[in-house]
């Protein structure tokens, strides 16, 4: 994962790579200890390990996601990320790292590769 996400923006787009390349061990470290994440279907998962097992099976159901931010409210070390597909709330630790402590990902908008679909590969 290289040294980790500097901005809240940067974190989404990092859980993008991991999601897309479905890359377990780069998507768990993307979280804190005892991180929530939840999807609109009423999948959830606490902590990295199991969200990125949850994050498997969504994978084997050609669930992928795109980091799309489009508001980011900050207050110091806390962040709350607004994006097409999901409601993040994300916090920088001593490292500097930014990482995810709440994700909420609303399903409806999670993009589903079908085989009529020509960017499908």
């Amino acid at each position: 994962m290289g040294s980790g996400a500097h901005t809240p923006e940067e974190l989404e787009v990092l859980f993008e790579d991991a999601f897309i390349t479905r890359d377990r061990a780069a998507l768990a470290e993307l979280f804190e200890d005892g991180a929530v994440f939840a999807a609109g279907d009423g999948v959830h998962a606490r902590g990295g390990r199991e969200i990125a097992r949850i994050a498997t099976t969504m994978w084997n159901c050609d669930t992928t996601y795109i980091a799309d931010p489009r508001r980011v409210f900050q207050a110091r070390d806390t962040a709350l990320v607004v994006a097409e597909q999901s409601i993040n709330v994300v916090r920088r630790s001593g490292d500097g790292v930014w990482r995810f402590a709440i994700s909420f990902l609303v399903s409806d908008h999670t993009t589903q590769r079908s085989s009529d679909d020509p960017e499908a590969t």
